[in-house]
């Protein structure tokens, strides 16, 4: 017993870009207080993981140092 294929017949491409216009239909543009938030959101994490990644060269760079 084989297990056929189903038969498709809308176009994958079709499909596609249909759902990408229901999204873009959806989508609006930010209020200047959600983009400052988002901004701000963003600008932290940056700043957090440059910090992490300083500390971590420092660790590395100057062991003696530090004591280790």
């Amino acid at each position: 017993m084989e297990i056929s294929k189903p038969d498709i017949k809308v176009d994958v491409h079709e499909e596609l870009f249909r759902k990408y216009f229901r999204v873009l239909k959806l989508a609006r543009t930010p209020t200047r207080e959600e983009f400052s938030k988002i901004a701000t959101v963003a600008a932290a994490g940056v700043l957090l993981v440059g910090l992490i990644g300083f500390v971590i060269y420092v660790f590395f760079e100057h062991k003696k140092l530090l004591g280790f």
